[in-house]
């Protein structure tokens, strides 16, 4: 009988193969979570379109006035006058520049129309503010021309004087 003897290498159990479907396991879990993390910060980051904040608008120029004294229209036969200070808000020194230009016009205008006022229309806070719109008015349609129009912000009565 003829016997061969080859070296015959004793059989292991498989004990690598849980070892290996761990350490994918966790592998894959690792991955995952950078890939997430990053992609939470490329969005966070770069993808949030929040509004961009707003350039802040330069501050207002005060365009000082002479002080105006008129005489009142009236009903009762007593002299009234006003004496009164205006300033102009306007939004940059160009319309300021624009505005002296015509200021003798400007201030004829003022006054023609402060001078067609009674005491009694001025009394009141709500006859003031009628008035404060009206000289603006006034003010913007004297001083705008028909290519480049004059826009003032607000007329400020510095003093208001009505006797």
């Amino acid at each position: 009988m003829a016997t061969t003897t080859a070296n015959q290498q004793p059989i292991v159990p498989a004990k690598s193969g849980i070892k290996r479907t761990l350490v994918i396991a966790i592998g894959a879990i690792v991955l995952l979570g950078a890939g997430a993390g990053g992609t939470y910060f490329a969005i966070s980051k770069f993808g949030s379109h929040a509004p961009a904040k707003p350039v802040p608008l330069p501050p207002p120029v005060f365009f000082p006035l002479e002080s105006l004294t008129v005489n009142l229209q009236s009903d009762d036969g007593a002299m009234h006058y006003l004496r009164t200070g205006l300033t102009l808000k306007l939004r940059d020194e160009k319309t300021q520049a624009k505005l002296t230009e015509r200021m003798p016009e400007i201030r004829s205008r003022v006054l023609l129309l402060l001078s067609a006022k009674r005491p009694e229309d001025l009394a009141t806070v709500e006859g003031k503010r009628t008035l404060a719109s009206d000289l603006r008015a006034a003010i913007q349609t004297t001083a705008s021309s028909a290519e480049e129009p004059v826009h003032v912000d607000e007329v400020l009565f510095t003093e208001f004087v009505v006797q």
